[in-house]
């Protein structure tokens, strides 16, 4: 009985893998033939770069519901207008290489205005603003630029420094006319010829439009941070030095004044670099994200600075402030936040930002691929079973005309064995020609008269005339089918290629087990 039950098994193991090569052929088919549909929807539609966009908005605003505020999008469509981004969107030229491309514009803004329509959404705005079309995919290195280039941290930084450079000049004016004003006191109640008061003046006078000039050359990017702060000890020396030579009869006053003048000199200046550092002229990564907070004590500190609101640097900062939206900053704060700790310096500080903001934006599209793929998946279920139904491949009917035509069952097999054999590339299934297969062989779908009278009449019980238990099994045919459609090409290919080694290996092991018993 063992032995009798093990024959028969050995004869109906190949059948069983027969039937299933078949099966999974057919599903293979109808899986490059999804995977079409799905990727001309796809690029009709250009769901990869509308996702990519909205991605960007969501990362940028932080959540999703902020994403969809005008700040945002505004700030996003500035993102997309940088010659960078614009650069990988290359379109064809030429009236006929534009043709499908304008086709795939015109459906992309009506599926947009139906979305905008069924989601009730309030922002009316085309997708990619006046562009007909965006990239799928960006680098984040270029992300980072472009985004740094509209956040315009240099031209806020630079703006800051003038703020403090003007304050730092005041207070410095300020410190020598302290120091002067007492020595002129002093000067009046003494005999000293008046010229001396007035050399006195005249200098102080000079140094301060020497001072104001090197404001307003920093102001136009003259000179660096650096530079202009070098000037101004320079400035400042050559005030001492006229004033020492102003010293007649070693006059004690004097004498005094310039000793306090090298004194203010020494603490000013002790040196450029503890110059800046003492009077903040290179802003740091923590002031640059409490700038970012428009009530921060830093915003503050510029607008009691800047008394006058109408002066340009007011402006400018306020401007660049002003243009980010709030969620952005919030988001982009914290990511500076992360920066700020490993940054020595201002220009240090904004490179490691750069390659924090790259580093956050490559994880963001990891999620947001993760989020598409999800979406992808949902979309080829649908078109798995609209295709299952609309090749009428049902999934138990297939498997009964397998197990039941042995001609149809072995011509399948055999056409599978010869695509495995044929196809060099299994990470490339593009080249298997499906209209050539469908023409060869007869599957055992489609909506012809014989395929419909077999497949009906599979379960001949019929309520009223109508063969209801047919037609149930019918249609979960075919959604078993759409869902093993949307399992996708690669995946039954790859599985094609494991049940033919293991049919193949059945194969020779029965061969060997039929040549011990003839032994």
């Amino acid at each position: 009985m063992v032995n009798y039950a093990e024959g028969v098994w050995e004869m109906r193991l190949p059948v069983i893998l027969d039937i299933a090569l078949g099966l999974i052929f057919i599903y293979l088919i109808l899986s490059l033939l999804a995977s079409e549909i799905q990727e001309l929807i796809a690029t009709i539609l250009q769901w990869r770069a509308v996702h990519l966009k909205k991605s960007i908005e969501i990362f940028l605003a932080g959540d999703v519901k902020n994403s969809e505020a005008k700040d945002i999008i505004d700030m996003v469509n500035k993102i997309y207008s940088n010659p960078l981004i614009k650069s990988i969107n290359q379109e064809a030229k030429g009236i006929l290489s534009q043709l499908p491309r304008k086709f795939t514009w015109f459906m992309g803004d009506i599926t947009s205005k139906i979305g905008r329509t069924i989601n009730k959404s309030q922002v009316n705005h085309k997708t990619f603003n006046q562009d007909k079309s965006a990239p799928s995919y960006i680098q984040s290195d270029t992300f980072a630029t472009s985004l740094l280039e509209e956040l315009q941290l240099p031209q806020i930084i630079h703006s800051l420094t003038e703020v403090r450079l003007e304050k730092f000049k005041n207070q410095r004016l300020q410190e020598l006319q302290t120091i002067l004003t007492r020595s002129l006191r002093q000067i009046q109640e003494t005999e000293l010829p008046k010229y001396i008061a007035q050399d006195i003046k005249d200098d102080l006078a000079t140094l301060t439009s020497e001072y104001t000039e090197i404001v307003e050359d920093f102001k136009k990017y003259k000179f660096d941070i650096d530079t202009s702060v070098s000037q101004m000890q320079d400035s400042l020396d050559k005030y001492i030095n006229n004033f020492h030579a102003n010293i007649e009869n070693e006059n004690p006053i004097l004498i005094e004044t310039w000793k306090r003048l090298q004194a203010l000199q020494k603490h000013i200046f002790p040196s450029v670099e503890e110059a800046i550092i003492i009077g903040g002229l290179k802003p740091n990564m923590n002031e640059i994200v409490q700038l970012l907070d428009t009530s921060n004590t830093v915003v503050e500190e510029i607008q009691i600075t800047l008394k006058d609101k109408n002066s340009q640097s007011h402006k400018t900062i306020k401007e660049l402030i002003d243009t980010l939206p709030d969620g952005m900053k919030r988001n982009i704060a914290n990511i500076a936040k992360r920066a700020q700790y490993k940054a020595k310096s201002t220009e240090e500080g904004i490179e490691i930002l750069r390659r924090e903001i790259e580093n956050s934006f490559d994880s963001s599209m990891q999620r947001a691929g993760g989020v598409y793929k999800r979406n992808a998946k949902g979309v080829a279920i649908l078109i798995g079973i609209l295709l299952a139904f609309g090749a009428n491949a049902d999934t138990f009917h297939i498997i009964d005309r397998l197990s039941k035509d042995t001609v149809l069952r072995e011509a399948i097999v055999y056409k599978a064995v010869q695509t495995i054999d044929q196809q060099s590339d299994p990470a490339n299934l593009k080249n298997i020609d499906t209209k050539e297969i469908l023409e060869e062989i007869s599957l055992p779908i489609g909506w012809t008269n014989e395929n419909l009278e077999d497949q009906i009449g599979w379960n001949p019980t019929k309520i009223n005339g109508v063969p209801i238990i047919s037609l149930l099994t019918m249609l979960s045919g075919w959604i078993v089918s759409g869902v093993a459609i949307a399992m996708g090409a690669p995946f039954w290919f790859d599985l094609l290629s494991k049940v033919m080694n293991v049919r193949n290996a059945g194969g020779k092991s029965t061969k060997s087990a039929r040549n011990r018993d003839a032994d």
